[in-house]
């Protein structure tokens, strides 16, 4: 049973770290999409909405990265536990789901705002 656990958690973490790679590698994506957007005339409400995407692309590359160093600190505690997980490693690894998946509401949110963004400024 316990190994089941330590399995399970450290499939679960390696997954989340994954699912944040790939975060990370579509908000560089958006970053290229959004310097293309730049290529247009765009108004100065426009410029404005360029500068907060740039800013939020930031901001959320830089969550990805501190969450993922926490999900990697997280595994190596579990790995150097072993069959002794103690019920903080649990609540911790509970808290980095909930982390987890306030981040990907956050990402589908700037990811869903871009997009109506970037599909109002290619009509231009």
């Amino acid at each position: 049973m316990v190994q089941t656990d330590i399995s399970q958690l450290s499939a679960e973490s390696a997954e989340w770290r994954q699912i944040l790679r790939n975060h990370r590698l579509e908000l560089n994506d958006f970053k290229k999409a959004l310097q293309e957007t730049c290529k247009n005339s765009l108004t100065k409400e426009q410029l404005q909405e360029v500068e907060h995407y740039d800013n939020q692309f930031h901001i959320q590359l830089i969550n990805i990265h501190d969450l993922k160093q926490s999900i990697k600190s997280h595994e190596k505690k579990i790995m150097t536990e072993g069959d002794q997980l103690s019920e903080s490693t649990y609540a911790e690894h509970e808290q980095l789901l909930n982390d987890f998946l306030h981040e990907e509401s956050l990402l589908q949110e700037l990811r869903n705002e871009f997009q109506r963004f970037v599909s109002k400024t290619s009509c231009l």
